[in-house]
């Protein structure tokens, strides 16, 4: 159970980054660099610090979410089931070989649950009631050779009365009820 629970954190969190970072770019305006203090003068030096202005440093654009830089997987590649109308929102490095993929819906996550019970034909475990997050298990966790367990995760983004995930692309919808999180096994090692 506890593995449960470390998977839906890990989520959690992945899927707060990206609204994090909208958030804190937004806000933040050129930064200016205050002087390194000197307890002593130095020879040669007029009493003066020469202040670097921010028109003499380089202006380095924030990196931005684009939905070319990643192209969206398909069932074969995933060997899992994608909802007929979910949108691809990215992908993480899990390690070990592993990556999560997320997707975004504006499905229920009642009608995802259902869904997912049906095409995966096991009940899952609801690992989170507040915010309600259910996962299923698709395979054997391996923990030597693997960083989650194979299976999808459906997670609620209404609950407390949230207008939803925020999609980083910009494009529509604006916002998912309800996001999902895919995580396909690894590819098998070669034997030594």
């Amino acid at each position: 159970m506890s593995l449960r629970c470390l998977c839906a954190v890990c989520l959690v969190a992945a899927l707060a980054a990206p609204a994090l970072t909208v958030i804190a770019s937004a806000g933040a305006g050129p930064q200016q660099r205050q002087p390194v203090p000197r307890p002593f003068p130095q020879p040669g030096n007029t009493g003066q610090d020469p202040v670097e202005t921010p028109a003499e440093r380089p202006a380095t654009p924030a990196p931005t979410w684009t939905a070319e830089t990643q192209q969206a997987p398909t069932e074969t590649m995933l060997g899992l089931p994608i909802y007929p109308n979910a949108t691809f929102i990215t992908s993480y490095d899990a390690g070990r070989g592993q990556r999560y993929y997320l997707f975004g819906t504006n499905s229920s996550f009642q009608e995802m649950v259902a869904y997912y019970t049906v095409v995966l034909d096991e009940r899952g475990d609801r690992v989170f009631d507040a915010p309600a997050t259910h996962m299923f298990e698709v395979g054997r966790f391996r923990e030597n050779e693997m960083a989650f367990p194979p299976g999808v995760t459906v997670k609620d983004y209404t609950w407390n009365g949230s207008d939803g995930y925020l999609n980083p692309t910009g494009g529509e919808p604006v916002r998912f009820k309800t996001v999902l999180q895919l995580v396909p096994p690894p590819a098998p090692q070669p034997q030594r």
